[in-house]
């Protein structure tokens, strides 16, 4: 279990909040990595893993044309994978992971491309007018390490998108839990 898996979750149950994964690259393991925290289902809802280009269309809600036109490997998808997600599981928070693995080359993409995305109910002081946030990574490794690097890099994204959500109250009642003063 890692601790960025556990930090998520905590401040997700802070906040009474919950989360819902996309998967494409990463095949289940970010989904994996967050039940792996006693307590998960105290905020996780649930993820889909739609590694068949048509699915991210026919069940997150992907632009068809979007796909058409650029494939499955591109920053939109994410975003519209991590939004679409939320809605389908009715989560506060979703996230999403799409790229190559390896070890070819996929829709004009090199190995080691990927984009994770976050969507959520992010507040005027985000920086945001709402939808979704990317990032665009380039990674090297086998396809074991570029999986596990997007897992890492996807949960990373959500927890600085929720910490930095935080109000001043949930930060006082997270330090009270923790035995802080």
């Amino acid at each position: 279990m890692s601790s960025t898996a556990a930090d998520v979750l905590r401040l997700l149950m802070v906040r009474g909040e919950t989360l819902a994964v996309a998967e494409s690259l990463t095949g289940g393991l970010v989904a994996a990595e967050i039940t792996a925290t006693p307590g998960a289902s105290n905020a996780f809802r649930g993820s889909v893993t739609a590694y068949a280009t048509e699915l991210k269309h026919e069940v997150l809600g992907v632009d068809a044309t979007l796909l058409a036109a650029h494939g499955a490997v591109n920053p939109q998808v994410a975003a519209q994978m991590a939004a679409g997600v939320r809605k389908f599981l009715g989560a506060d928070w979703g996230i999403a992971t799409t790229g190559v693995a390896g070890p070819e080359p996929q829709d004009g993409q090199p190995v080691g491309t990927v984009f994770v995305a976050v969507d959520g109910p992010f507040g005027a002081d985000s920086g945001g007018s709402g939808g979704g946030k990317v990032s665009a990574l380039r990674l090297n490794g086998d396809r074991a390490e570029i999986r596990m690097e997007s897992v890492r890099s996807v949960l990373a994204l959500l927890l600085k998108e929720l910490a930095g959500e935080q109000t001043g109250n949930e930060r006082a009642q997270d330090t009270e839990q923790n035995g802080g003063t």
